[in-house]
């Protein structure tokens, strides 16, 4: 940028040498520098304009959507369509899409960070429980989610209220002036405008100044400016950007899209580039390999009490839920989202890392919880093995952790499925940390991270 107006300062002049002094006005020079000038800047437009575009594309093929109820039905929708007045529906996972009011809530938590960078997360509610002389700040608000933060654990249905840049996110955003820093090529190019701006300075009016002696000024300003014209590069810019413009041609050939011509020579100054693979090689689909008891031995019991967990969370779905209702399917067990219904539901929490649901046959409430290895070790004191119910020990924890471990070295992921049956009248039900479960069953259930490579169809660990 710097070397472009340093050239319109040479056209400046050049229009009073060269137009105003002589009695025939001469444009040539002008023009000549105009349109490399134009030609220079045009170039670097259009490729980066053409980049920009195909990066467009890519982005609405993984535009971020969130779950709206519209219709009487809860339909994804990308977050730019998001209205005021929409209900939003938000579960663990989910990004809040635009300033929120909760009207509905359980053990709903969301994590602030990006706006006030506090990393604990915070409780939403539907009735708030701060006092005026408790709030210190809007991020404060214990009944407004707002956009740009994150769903930690829980589930809500809010409204919109604010969108886009109205949001307390977009205002700050706003806020924020500081610009990209400049790359390397750039402080590059800068560097050279300026030694050439310092070299004009000093010889033009030194040049000026021996000719002055023996002619008249006039001839003298003109001659100091032709030689500040000659020293100037002037296909510099042409040969800068047709250079960049060449590199961006052959990057696109091999799929690569560049949104800044600078940036190639960045990308060419590289020693190593890390890039992840994952989906690439891989089908990136997970399947349920397994479904064990504490000995290590397959279990329809198990599979089923998974299944009923996957199917009735009213949570975010996912990979490993779809493996287990995929699998529970696949071995007839449709008959139990009939026979069963959802009475209550305890979200997943990142802190508790476990999900539980609370389903009735009609006859009986039965809790079903999974989550990590060691948070249902931690939580059970009972165990059931093919129907006989015994106290968990040192060594059955000790066993299941060695299958665990074994699994893990196989490329397996597992997570453990326990039950509580001795449920009476309570109705509603709510975290708590810590809490034994006295009479529980212990039932294993994994899934694989295994994929299949596309090139050998082979199973990749």
């Amino acid at each position: 940028m710097l070397l472009i107006v340093f050239y319109f300062g040479i056209v400046a002049i050049l229009f009073y040498t060269d137009v105003y002094i002589p009695e025939t006005p001469s444009y040539a020079n002008i023009i000549v520098i105009l349109i490399l000038v134009f030609a220079s800047t045009l170039l670097e437009f259009f490729e980066e304009y053409r980049s920009n575009k195909a990066a467009e594309k890519l982005k609405q093929l993984v535009a971020t959507t969130t779950t709206v109820l519209r219709d009487g039905k809860e339909i994804q929708i990308p977050i730019k369509e998001v209205t005021l007045g929409d209900i939003v529906v938000l579960s663990a996972g989910s990004m809040i899409p635009a300033d929120l009011r909760v009207l509905e809530s359980k053990d709903l938590y969301v994590g602030q960070s990006s706006l006030t960078g506090e990393s604990d997360a915070v409780r939403k509610l539907v009735n708030s429980e701060l006092t005026l002389d408790n709030l210190d700040s809007i991020s404060d608000l214990d009944t407004i989610c707002f956009m740009g933060t994150n769903v930690i654990s829980g589930s809500a249905r809010c409204a919109v209220i604010k969108t886009a840049d109205s949001t307390y996110f977009g205002k700050v955003a706003h806020t924020i002036t500081t610009g990209k820093p400049k790359s390397s090529f750039q402080v590059g190019i800068e560097s050279i405008s300026k030694l050439l701006i310092r070299f004009m300075l000093v010889l033009t009016p030194i040049v000026f100044l021996l000719n002055a002696w023996k002619h008249s000024p006039i001839t003298a300003f003109t001659f100091s400016v032709a030689i500040a014209i000659c020293i100037t590069p002037l296909l510099l810019p042409v040969i800068l950007s047709s250079s960049l413009s060449k590199g961006a041609v052959k990057m696109s050939k091999k799929k690569t899209i560049v949104k800044k011509l600078d940036s190639i020579q960045n990308f060419g100054a590289m020693n190593i580039l890390c890039t992840d693979k994952t989906g690439t090689l891989t089908e990136d689909k997970i399947v349920l390999e397994k479904y064990l008891d504490i000995n290590g031995d397959e279990d329809l019991r198990i599979l089923k009490h998974a299944f009923l967990n996957s199917y009735f969370q009213t949570g975010l779905r996912g990979n490993i839920d779809e493996a287990v209702v995929t699998r529970g399917l696949q071995n007839g067990m449709t008959e139990y989202t009939d026979k069963y219904k959802l009475v209550d539901e305890i979200p997943f929490d990142f802190s508790r890392r476990r999900l539980s649901v609370i389903v009735s046959d009609g006859t009986k409430k039965q809790l079903i919880t999974k989550g990590a290895v060691e948070e249902i070790l931690e939580i059970c004191t009972m165990v059931d093995y093919k129907g006989q119910t015994s106290p968990i020990t040192k060594q059955i924890k000790d066993n299941i952790k060695q299958i665990s471990n074994n699994l893990n070295k196989d490329g397996l992921r597992v997570i453990a499925v326990c039950q509580k049956n001795d449920i009476k009248d309570i109705e509603k039900f709510r975290s708590r940390k810590r809490k034994k479960y006295g009479s529980s069953w212990f039932y294993w259930i994994f899934r694989s991270t295994k994929g299949i490579c596309k090139i050998c169809n082979r199973k990749i660990k």
